[in-house]
């Protein structure tokens, strides 16, 4: 079956309905609803051409098309850097914090809950963050940081600068020491 879809350039087209296409528009559609937050709100379509714009698209699909674990900071950097710039073009001010969320929880989708989880370049993604997970953080004093957390929690998650939003990451690579990064959402309350 084909479908007509649009692509990040506006373009309409059409796209066979695969597999990987379906996983992709679920994988957007999540992220996007995740991520839309009051100051900051867009539509799925829009947070969609925005993520195509950084190249994440139904291609996407294979862990080794992922960043090395050694360079996946650099790589998160500059997807935000994309996502804010392609964000601009639709009107819309996106923050280092809002363009990580959709980055991370577009990854979760495709990769992590894809059952890819073991490969080396998934245990390196970095997980959603919000304040649901930083109050548990706090709550619990994981990895002995409870100060970090507090005041990572007071930067606000989709008001993070990059800087925030490094450093936060690194609290979190410090707290699972060597674990992968996204059993940190074990702390996660999001979904009761």
């Amino acid at each position: 079956m084909t479908v007509q879809i649009e692509s990040a350039d506006g373009d309409l087209g059409l796209a066979q309905y695969d597999i990987e296409l379906h996983r992709h528009l679920f994988a957007a559609w999540a992220a996007c609803r995740a991520a839309s937050v009051k100051g900051c709100r867009f539509k799925v379509q829009a947070g969609r051409k925005i993520l195509e714009s950084a190249g994440f698209a139904a291609g996407f699909c294979l862990p080794d098309q992922l960043p090395l674990p050694d360079q996946i900071d650099t790589h998160h950097r500059q997807w935000r850097n994309l996502m804010i710039n392609a964000a601009s073009l639709h009107g819309l001010t996106l923050t280092h914090g809002v363009a990580a969320k959709l980055i991370n929880v577009y990854l979760k989708c495709r990769f992590v809950c894809g059952g890819l989880q073991k490969h080396e370049r998934v245990r390196c993604l970095h997980p959603p963050i919000d304040d649901e997970l930083l109050k548990a953080l706090i709550q619990r004093n994981v990895g002995g940081l409870v100060r970090e957390w507090r005041r990572a929690r007071g930067w606000r998650w989709s008001k993070f600068t990059s800087d925030q939003y490094e450093i936060v990451i690194g609290l979190v690579r410090q707290s699972l020491k060597g674990r992968p990064l996204w059993m940190i959402e074990e702390h996660w309350k999001g979904n009761q």
